[in-house]
């Protein structure tokens, strides 16, 4: 009886770690999968948020955790591999000369 009292006891003090744990395995299993699609990790960031601020938050919702309860959201950044994009001034040089 006593055993069964202490395992449920330990059960409930660690289920808060476990559930953002939780959060942070489905967010590494999301960054795998964008990774393996072939964008740079530098490209993209992935927020955990609350369900009522996920509207507010400016990006795509890409999954949800902690009981959905928290929404996972997906925004690109300007760090990608693709220098051209993030730097404008790539290419003004050759453009000015060209006209």
């Amino acid at each position: 009886m006593k055993k069964t009292l202490v395992i449920g006891l330990a059960l409930l003090t660690l289920s808060p770690l476990a559930a953002m744990a939780s959060c942070d395995s489905v967010k590494a299993d999301i960054t795998k999968k964008i990774v393996a699609n072939g964008l740079p990790e530098s490209g993209f960031k992935l927020d955990i948020v609350a369900n009522d601020q996920a509207d507010k938050a400016s990006g795509q919702v890409v999954g949800h955790c902690d009981n959905d309860t928290q929404k996972i959201v997906y925004s690109k950044t300007s760090d990608g591999s693709d220098d051209t994009t993030s730097n404008p001034k790539t290419g003004t040089s050759q453009d000015a000369a060209a006209q």
